[in-house]
């Protein structure tokens, strides 16, 4: 919880700012009510935002069976209430983790992983991502992108208002565009540090023990990060963390500050706990 409230607390610092950007102290009033009424959605709707931004539809059991199958029983090894799956059609393989408990958790995998790998690998996937879930980083990293994407869209609209107001607005837009520009990366780190590199080592040991099979998490993670050097998802970058690799490679600016550590050092690391397991 402690995490959490400090990136709430960062992140409505940051709309403060563009507030005061904005209107002097009378932005920052009306952006500090924006970011009470944000904070409270994202606190209980967060998942659900990113799931519909992704347009991710539940699958039943009758649908995917063997997926539930693997989804139930990983769930038992790491002692937390089954989570609900979806699917994200796009022939990106991908996965991710949203929810602000266990207990309130889904667990969203893309159609593009579903045909590109074997269930082995799939399996070590999954693991990882109920890692995360147990660890509860998840209630963090839904915040963060949530959030960091409305600071991205607030500066959006900046960027346009500037060119399309009169002249003498278009000269104290220039003055509000540097700032809401480097609000983007910083924005970018918060949303880093809500889910680490560390947290992304600790998520893929958890997962290898749950799973035992540490070398086919090492080879679903090679498989899905040839396909985005060869094919880039589309989507937000802010939520880039929430995958089990980074999809938007090349694809933004944002992506400079990287969310994930290199898929071949992750790849090292799992075969030296396969080693020991």
């Amino acid at each position: 919880m402690f995490r959490t409230a400090l990136l709430l607390g960062l992140l409505t610092g940051i709309l403060l700012a563009i507030g005061y950007f904005f209107a002097g102290f009378a932005g920052m009033t009306l952006f500090l009510i924006i970011a009470f009424v944000l904070n409270f959605v994202t606190y209980w709707f967060s998942d659900r935002i990113v799931l519909a931004m992704y347009r991710a539809k539940e699958i039943p059991k009758n649908q995917e069976p063997k997926l539930h199958d693997i989804v139930g029983k990983l769930s038992k090894e790491a002692k937390i209430p089954k989570p609900k799956i979806y699917i994200v059609r796009t022939e990106n393989p991908n996965a991710f983790a949203t929810g602000r408990s266990p207990k309130h958790a889904a667990v969203a995998v893309t159609s593009g992983l579903l045909e590109t790998l074997d269930w082995d690998e799939i399996e070590g996937v999954l693991s990882h991502e109920l890692a995360h879930i147990k660890s509860r980083d998840t209630l963090t990293s839904t915040i963060a992108a949530t959030v960091a994407g409305a600071i991205a869209y607030i500066s959006q609209i900046a960027w346009w208002g500037m060119f399309m107001g009169d002249d003498r607005r278009r000269g104290n837009g220039n003055a509000l565009l540097f700032p809401l520009i480097i609000l983007a990366p910083i924005a970018a780190t918060l949303v880093q540090l809500a889910v680490s590199r560390t947290r992304e080592y600790k998520a893929d040991y958890n997962g290898s023990i749950f799973s035992k099979k540490p070398l086919s998490l090492a080879s679903a993670l090679e498989k899905i990060s040839n396909h985005v050097i060869r094919n880039p998802m589309r989507g937000n970058a802010a939520t880039s963390h929430l995958f089990i690799v980074n999809p938007f490679k090349g694809n933004s600016f944002v992506n400079l500050f990287s969310t994930h550590p290199p898929v071949g050092e992750r790849v090292k690391r799992l075969e030296k706990i396969a080693e020991e397991i």
